[in-house]
């Protein structure tokens, strides 16, 4: 018992779907995660964090039954995000079995909530609103390279032109392309 005292709570956030909840774990340089997801809604998460290795637990139990084969989890520097397929497909009230209210680490992820009445077709469920914070780069599906460099490409071409509109009314056209060439350097990629 003295351990699970000594545990903090990372800030957890969540959002749902018809047939899915997306739950974000924030914790930086996670380290030895785990992860027990039961069927009937048991969601265990631990990991430790930091130089003196922090131990982070959450231990819920969700306000339905979940279906553990069709879920999925995506470690990222930053945060831990869980894609969880309900069992049935319907909206849920809260995200806890537990009524009342919920802990103060547990937070509704307004990035990724969709209300029930604006939920899209089945037919459009994947587009990249449902993902937005995963980071897919980790799971080598191949494919995302090429198209980052291709829209880098892009912007950084749009991004030249724009500046050498805004060039003549500072003054100097020659003096003010020279200057922002040496100035920006590599700063266009770092704005894209």
């Amino acid at each position: 018992m003295v351990t699970a005292e000594l545990n903090r709570h990372p800030t957890v956030k969540w959002a749902q779907s018809s047939d899915k909840l997306f739950i974000t774990i924030d914790l930086p340089d996670a380290q030895d995660v785990k992860l027990k997801l039961e069927p009937e809604g048991k969601f265990f998460f631990s990991a430790t964090s930091g130089a003196e290795k922090i131990p982070y637990e959450v231990d819920i139990d969700l306000y339905d039954k979940v279906d553990v084969n069709e879920s999925k989890a995506s470690i990222g520097l930053r945060n831990i995000c869980y894609l969880v397929k309900k069992a049935e497909n319907r909206w849920w009230s809260r995200l806890l079995k537990q009524e009342g209210k919920p802990p103060a680490f547990l937070k509704v992820d307004w990035d990724k909530w969709v209300d029930e009445d604006e939920e899209e077709p089945e037919n459009k469920l994947g587009s990249d609103t449902d993902f937005g914070d995963f980071d897919f780069s980790n799971l080598n599906m191949g494919g995302g390279q090429g198209f980052d460099a291709d829209a880098a490409g892009k912007d950084d071409e749009i991004d030249d032109d724009s500046d050498t509109e805004e060039e003549p009314s500072a003054g100097g056209e020659p003096d003010a392309e020279d200057s922002h060439g040496v100035e920006t350097g590599g700063k266009p990629d770092a704005r894209a």
